[in-house]
């Protein structure tokens, strides 16, 4: 595919991933988002085939992205299994905020608990990151670095689960933590090194084995 057939689709992408993320999958159009990428809807069916289509090009450039990351920080020998976890958080804390748009978007169609088609390749494409990060823990257990009890569903959990509740109900999380998180300058400047810190904190004191730490 030449340059301007990359640039063009990928100016599309953009746009659908921004659409969507304001209207949900179910809201949004394929009409309304080639008008606003100023493609006719023969270009876009072309790329995408359809709206299912389009959503799930979506996610997978973003997903896709991360799990090239994960994949070559898992291969690497030269780092510890504490270490690569400390840069996940690193790389995961920047895309909390970086990419919030997206965030949310995964967030409104993980939360409909539907069970089609689109939602199982949503879930597939979502678990190849989860077994990465699993592959990093079992790693570590395997090594003695992390404590052979740790439980790995759970530690992700804790990840997700923590960001998923700070960036989606921001009534009651700027209150709490004292900080507007509709704000991205306090996002950038404020939250995001708060939240890696304390996801650091957080999974050292769980995961890693007390006596290699002594």
């Amino acid at each position: 595919m030449d340059k301007d057939k990359i640039d063009k689709k990928d100016h599309i992408l953009d746009v659908a991933e921004r659409v969507f993320s304001e209207m949900g999958f179910d809201g949004a159009s394929t009409r309304m988002i080639s008008g606003e990428a100023g493609v006719n809807m023969a270009m876009l069916n072309y790329y995408f085939g359809s709206k299912e289509g389009l959503f799930l090009a979506v996610i997978e450039r973003k997903i896709t992205y991360f799990q090239n990351i994960l994949q070559i920080l898992g291969n690497d020998e030269s780092i510890s299994s504490w270490g690569k976890i400390e840069s996940y958080i690193e790389i995961y804390g920047d895309r909390v905020v970086n990419n919030n748009c997206f965030q949310k978007l995964l967030y409104q169609e993980l939360t409909m608990n539907r069970r089609t088609e689109l939602a199982e390749k949503i879930r597939n494409i979502l678990m190849k990151s989860v077994s990465e990060l699993f592959r990093i823990m079992q790693e570590g257990i395997d090594n003695g670095e992390f404590r052979k009890d740790t439980d790995m569903q759970m530690v992700v959990a804790t990840l997700y689960g923590t960001k998923n509740f700070i960036m989606n109900t921001p009534l009651m999380s700027s209150t709490m933590l004292g900080i507007d998180i509709q704000d991205e300058k306090v996002l950038e400047e404020q939250f995001k090194p708060r939240i890696k810190t304390y996801l650091k904190n957080l999974l050292k004191a769980y995961l890693v084995n007390e006596t290699i730490m002594s």
